[in-house]
């Protein structure tokens, strides 16, 4: 065809420009896997964006995100002209003239480089079609791919073929924006608001020219000119931004010669970037989001979702302040009451041999010194060399230390966590969830993850069985021994005796009110017989404990194990009326654009009959209000104007593992849980371990705070009235005795009821105490 033109640079011309459609319909087609997969015309008219989630409280505060890249575009007038101007003159300054390649410039960067002033000489729009399509990733590379050189071309010649498409389809402020807001800045900031936020705590348009400058600056090398990693070379890069800025006319001569000689001006203090990954509740959140993400196919990595959970962030405060304030008191209880001993202690108080070292076999710096040393003793005298390291502490929160890392580790060890959910009992909408004391350090959640002995807060589930099986709150016991024969799980036969605090009995009668307000383990071990241990379980599942509990007959003491957000929500089950809520962490998510994509409400199911459920809140109220009621520990704090009612129950487990506190308002239940860890560090005695000595103050500073706030929906009153009639007997007098209800009135497996009870008379009870005659 081409022998028909006789003149020769015609037919060259023609011979050129044929090649170059074949060139263009090979590529675009992917001719014989030859050169990889182009960009299509949908792909440049929606181009996607891997876009980060934003997670709110139900008040609209920003508490963290979701992200496979930290991006959260934003459009052009959001974008300081700084911004505009610097990107401008330092990487494509005939951005406005050309049509997406810029031949001129690419001339220009081949003879620099042939000079020995190497630079690039791409386009923004180039650069821009390489972020959105990855031009340059092995899935766009065909076979011609593996060949170096040739690689090279095939891949600029498309980046070519993409910027033209782009420029064809967007205008120039569409081009610029969509750039910004995809380049990475290091840090794993990707666009420009992230990077603003990130490195100088600011919106893009609330740029000055110098962090602008700083900002365009790491484009040429994320790593090499990071502000962060090397302050040096990125003020000297900001200068050269600030130069070519000058040179283009956007800033004056002596604006640069004041600009250059100014610090960096960094700002990494954001609340939003230091909490966007490093969260209990984002954690939570995520998790909650499991199946909903896979049921409807969405990526909330990716999808830039708006997404709104219960949480107060007021109250979410109130309880995080509550929380260090006590627990750092706590852990200085903990470390005096050791000293100098070694904490880990098994069943008989004897320290347990070789604690410390089997401990660090799991860790993996071990493991990398054993690869390389390959001898136990060296590795051991290595981790007992002292280093400077960044340790978590109560006093400073993180402090610079010189520690071996086997003082790190019993450190750490011997840390006291702590677990706190508080919820609305009517809509199942969780308020508070605190985790633990830092999740920096600690990433297990000890409101969801963490199951352990619920102690004496198990007992109102007997309680409730012996309501459900007939009996009434005034209905009597006698407190004393009891011996129970069973045969276990091994078909073995065992005998269970269980011991009040004392390992005293009264011998008086009790009713059902004054047992539980009491919380003694023989009243609780009788009915328990009476009912059945089956039944409790049973009834222990319906209101809310998923866990799995061993049907024993100590089931009833809180010998399983749970968690806090199974016992807030089995708690809630009483004040609700006896209907079972689901709870609910998240309430609406709102997808890219502002619609509403989904929302979620509780689901309710009635359980329990309405007027045992009552019963239940009454019953609660008398760990206050019964003499000795273990929830006394309460007056101490400011939580009792306009006749205010609280009820709630107490836990410890055996040798002071766990200490419990579970808090019922007429607006709120709210559960708290304290122990270290690894069980085997623990406190000594009930002055300092119980449940009414560690996890109830923490109740009681969070619900002294939060009265203060009545604007958040929590305040004073009495619980509400019974919406049935209750034909149960319930009112029944307490007895007019005046006894000293002791300050370490113990709640545990093995520890219960306070020293002595005698009845018509006063027992004197040394260690202190309150005054109660009723």
């Amino acid at each position: 065809m081409f022998r028909r033109v006789k003149n020769k640079f015609l037919r060259y011309f023609l011979i050129a420009i044929y090649s170059i459609v074949i060139l263009v319909c090979a590529v675009q087609l992917n001719f014989l896997w030859l050169f990889g997969y182009s960009p299509t015309k949908r792909d440049i008219v929606l181009p996607t964006l891997n876009v980060s989630s934003e997670l709110f409280t139900a008040d609209s505060v920003l508490i963290g995100r979701y992200f496979q890249e930290d991006r959260d575009p934003v459009a052009y007038d959001s974008i300081s002209e700084n911004i505009l101007q610097a990107l401008v003159a330092t990487e494509d300054v005939r951005f406005y003239k050309h049509n997406g390649v810029d031949f001129f410039g690419l001339f220009s960067g081949i003879v620099s480089t042939l000079r020995g002033d190497k630079r690039g000489a791409s386009t923004i729009t180039q650069q821009l079609a390489k972020n959105l399509y990855r031009t340059r990733y092995a899935q766009s590379q065909g076979l011609l791919g593996k060949v170096p050189v040739v690689r090279m071309g095939v891949t600029k010649f498309k980046e070519w073929m993409t910027a033209y498409k782009l420029e064809s389809r967007y205008e120039k402020k569409q081009i610029i924006t969509m750039y910004l807001n995809t380049v990475s800045f290091s840090n794993n900031a990707y666009g420009i608001k992230s990077a603003a936020v990130r490195y100088f705590n600011k919106h893009p348009k609330e740029l000055t020219i110098a962090e602008a400058a700083v900002l365009i600056g790491m484009l040429k090398g994320t790593t090499l000119y990071n502000p962060t990693r090397n302050p040096q070379k990125s003020l000297e890069r900001r200068n050269v931004v600030l130069g070519q800025m000058q040179k283009e006319g956007y800033i004056t001569a002596q604006a640069y010669a004041s600009l250059s000689k100014t610090p960096l001006g960094l700002n990494l203090n954001s609340q939003e970037a230091r909490s966007s990954n490093d969260s209990y509740l984002r954690t939570a959140v995520e998790k909650w989001l499991e199946q909903w993400s896979e049921e409807n196919d969405i990526d909330i990595y990716t999808a830039g979702l708006k997404i709104y959970t219960t949480i107060d962030s007021r109250m979410q405060k109130i309880a995080e302040e509550a929380v260090a304030q006590q627990m750092k008191e706590l852990q200085r209880r903990l470390d005096n009451t050791w000293r100098n001993e070694l904490p880990w202690r098994d069943k008989s108080g004897s320290v347990i041999a070789g604690f410390l070292e089997d401990k660090a076999r799991k860790l993996d710096v071990y493991k990398k010194l054993m690869d390389t040393y390959k001898d136990e003793k060296k590795v051991f005298e290595l981790l007992h060399e002292p280093k400077k390291m960044r340790v978590f502490t109560w006093e400073g929160g993180e402090e610079e230390v010189e520690m071996s890392s086997m003082d790190s580790l019993k450190h750490y060890l011997s840390m006291l966590n702590t677990g706190m959910m508080a919820m609305d009992p009517y809509n199942g909408e969780i308020k508070v969830w605190v985790g633990g004391i830092n999740h920096q350090y600690y990433k297990f959640d000890h409101v969801n993850q963490a199951k352990r002995q619920a102690g004496s807060t198990f007992k109102p589930f007997v309680y409730l069985t012996a309501l459900e099986n007939g009996m009434a709150p005034c209905d009597t016991y006698e407190d004393k021994p009891v011996r129970l024969d069973f045969i276990n799980q091994k078909g073995e036969k065992e005998v269970w005796e269980p011991k009040n605090a004392d390992w005293s009995f009264s011998y008086r009668n009790m009713s059902l009110r004054w047992a539980m307000a009491r919380s003694l383990n023989t009243i609780t071990a009788q009915i328990t017989r009476d009912v059945g241990w089956d039944k409790i379980v049973e009834t222990a599942h319906r209101v809310g404990i998923n866990s799995h509990l061993e049907s024993v007959p100590s089931v009833g003491l809180g010998s399983n194990d749970v968690s806090v957000f199974e016992m807030v929500n089995a708690y809630a089950t009483f004040m609700n009326e006896g209907k079972r809520l689901e709870p609910v962490l998240v309430s609406k998510i709102y997808d890219s654009d502002g619609k509403l994509i989904a929302s979620f409400e509780t689901k309710q199911k009635q359980v329990i009959d309405p007027e045992n459920a009552w019963l239940m809140t009454y019953m609660l109220r008398g760990t206050m209000e019964e003499p000795g009621g273990t929830s006394q520990a309460l007056w101490e704090w400011d939580l009792f104007e306009n006749d205010n009612q609280i009820g709630g129950k107490t836990g410890t487990s055996s040798d002071y593992v766990d200490g419990w506190y579970m808090g019922v308002t007429k607006d709120l239940v709210a559960g708290v849980w304290v122990g270290c860890d690894e069980q085997s560090i623990h406190f000594k005695n009930s002055h300092t371990g119980e449940g009414s000595k560690t996890a109830l103050p923490i109740y009681a500073l969070f619900m002294e705070e939060l009265y203060k706030h009545p604007e958040l929906g929590v305040t004073l009153g009495k619980f509400p009235e019974a919406k049935v009639e209750i034909k149960k007997k319930y009112n029944c007098p307490s007895p007019r005795i005046r006894i000293t209800a002791p300050a370490d009135s113990t709640d545990s497996l093995n520890t219960e009821g306070i020293d002595d009870f005698l009845e018509g008379t006063t027992t004197e009870v040394t260690g202190g105490g309150q005054e109660v005659l009723q």
